[in-house]
């Protein structure tokens, strides 16, 4: 029973104990106990701080990246804007260079038909004017071979020119 009943010496004891703890304590560690929760604290603020001056750097950064996202996207649409001017310039130079082309080739063309058609129709009179010639030989050849039919085509040839 002694046990769960402390007699007056062990309070004593104890009391003188505890208060001579609590003096040590109180005389060499409380100072440094109270210094290292300080510097914990303020280095918790200045983590904390940091943070938010961090996360204030981060929008700010999400912002100038939003912005220059933002504008590499109009500089990227409007060089595409300017390679389809370009590309629709240059098209339009071909298509009408083509064109040019075109009417050039469609006129020579046209010149070389018209020469040939001159040529063909020259050639064609020659033919005829060669056949012609032959043929009128052929007959003047049959009609003089009998003297008689011959006088009669003087005849009728003087008569003719007589008449025009």
């Amino acid at each position: 029973m002694e046990l769960v009943q402390p007699g007056l010496g062990l309070i004593f004891w104890m009391t003188i104990s505890f208060a001579l703890l609590i003096w040590i304590l109180a005389k060499f560690a409380w100072k440094p106990i109270m210094k290292g929760l300080k510097e914990r604290e303020q280095s918790i603020d200045e983590a904390l701080h940091a943070a938010d001056k961090a996360r204030e750097e981060m929008k700010q950064l999400q912002f100038s990246n939003e912005q220059l996202l933002k504008e590499a996207k109009e500089e990227r649409d409007n060089i595409l804007r300017d390679a389809r001017k370009v590309k629709e310039s240059i098209i339009e130079e071909a298509r009408e260079k083509a064109n040019a082309e075109a009417i050039r080739i469609i006129d020579n063309a046209k010149e070389t038909i018209e020469y040939e058609k001159l040529a063909a129709i020259h050639d064609m009179k020659n033919q005829v004017a060669d056949l012609s010639i032959e043929i009128a030989e052929k007959l003047i050849r049959l009609e003089l071979s009998n003297k008689e039919k011959h006088n009669e085509l003087i005849q009728r040839l003087l008569k003719e020119v007589k008449e025009n």
